[in-house]
């Protein structure tokens, strides 16, 4: 087989046997599986053989994805989920108790920090730090803490977590280290490369690309040494212990839970995540095109692009990513109102998805981080005035144009 991520994933169906000589894994939609005995059966229950039991813990169709997650990621092993929130949600509660301390990056996106508050009420603490320098995750953590969580680049201010040295540092103290990389993709980072032991996407997004699926993943790197977490049932301790903690993830967290990625959505984003490197690598040169247009702007105040030199942490993604991304956010001045920018462009479309094909933008603060008020977006470094733009795949040229007609109307107006 060859070894390049990218010939391994459009050529990953062929790896088993395929139905009917397909070239692409067909769509399963059974909810019950059944056996020729009784034995058989309760082998597949009790995980001594693999199988499928029902369809609310997963489906030959999201076994498939699983396995091209897998190979993206480096990993013995992916669950997926119906969302990306289900992926963390369900992952935190097979794996936290009562009383268990989490530390995570303040730069969360905005229904990640809210299920963080949501974990507090649940007999949980949370510590919220800036991640993009360890020794501020050090200083938070406590003889309770069990895991850290934090994102590849945040989500809409793109600042860029000191992944390595958090790495370093739950080593050292055994932690789980949760890693979001959905902004990143496994085409631009590996979190493994970093000492990652769970790796969360949402597959709607960039992994899919078009906007017509969603889903979640976690995978196990196998770097965390799970026979020293103490929260693992003992019927999960079966055969070696890099599969037991995907295995009560996927039982305490997926089956419990019930958050199950449907066989219709996983068959599409399986079939997605076959462009996904032709589709980012397009879509981060548009957006290194948008940024650098922006920062010469009179009408914009602040642009946040990894991809920037002026961009706090550019150093440590040139180290870290292959690209910068196809995320990107600006700050408008005194005066022009984000949504008179919105709709003034005609091309982009007012979404909340992100990382699809198409580019899409909204104003921040009025929409996916209005509920947390405004004391929790000054902490978050979430202006008035932010605007983030998913950037996708159209012509250069006609993006461009796009966002010049929208600013050469605004400063006609002023």
């Amino acid at each position: 087989m060859a070894k390049d991520i990218i010939t391994r994933i459009l050529h990953a169906d062929r790896l088993g046997s395929v139905e009917h000589g397909a070239v692409l894994k067909p769509l399963h939609i059974a909810t019950a599986y059944g056996y020729s005995t009784a034995e058989e059966l309760t082998a597949v229950f009790q995980g001594e053989r693999s199988g499928h039991v029902y369809g609310r813990q997963g489906n030959p169709t999201t076994a498939v994805l699983e396995t091209k997650i897998s190979l993206m990621e480096d990993a013995v092993g992916t669950v997926c989920f119906a969302t990306g929130m289900a992926a963390i949600c369900s992952t935190m509660m097979a794996l936290l108790k009562k009383g268990d301390h989490v530390v995570a990056s303040r730069f969360l996106f905005g229904n990640t920090a809210s299920w963080m508050n949501t974990l507090t009420q649940m007999g949980c603490e949370v510590s919220l730090v800036d991640a993009t320098q360890a020794a501020h995750v050090q200083a938070a953590l406590r003889p309770e803490t069990r895991l850290v969580f934090v994102e590849t680049v945040a989500n809409p201010r793109t600042q860029v977590a000191d992944l390595e040295g958090i790495g370093k540092l739950c080593a050292q103290h055994g932690l789980l280290y949760v890693v979001d990389s959905t902004m990143s993709t496994p085409h631009l980072f590996q979190p493994k490369a970093v000492g990652a032991s769970l790796v969360m996407h949402s597959l709607s997004k960039s992994i899919c690309g078009h906007g017509n699926a969603l889903g979640g993943s976690i995978s196990d790197t196998g770097l965390f040494d799970w026979s020293r977490y103490p929260h693992l049932l003992p019927a999960y301790r079966k055969g070696p212990p890099t599969t037991w903690g995907l295995l009560q993830i996927r039982k305490k967290g997926l089956r419990d839970m019930g958050a199950t990625l449907s066989a219709e959505h996983g068959h599409r984003i399986a079939a997605g995540a076959e462009t996904l490197s032709l589709r980012m690598e397009r879509a981060c040169s548009n957006a290194r095109a948008l940024a650098e247009w922006l920062q010469a702007q009179p009408l914009v105040s602040k642009v946040h692009y990894p991809g920037l030199a002026s961009h706090a942490q550019h150093a440590r993604a040139k180290a870290l990513f292959k690209d910068f991304g196809a995320l990107l956010s600006f700050e408008t001045v005194d005066g022009v109102d984000p949504s008179e920018v919105l709709n003034a462009l005609e091309l982009v479309i007012k979404s909340s998805h992100l990382g699809d094909n198409r580019t899409s933008a909204l104003p921040v603060a009025r929409t996916i981080f209005w509920e947390m008020g405004a004391e929790q977006r000054a902490s978050m470094e979430i202006a008035d005035s932010l605007i983030r733009v998913s950037v996708g795949i159209e012509s250069r040229e006609d993006l461009l144009a796009d966002f010049g007609q929208a600013f050469g109307r605004l400063a006609q107006r002023g």
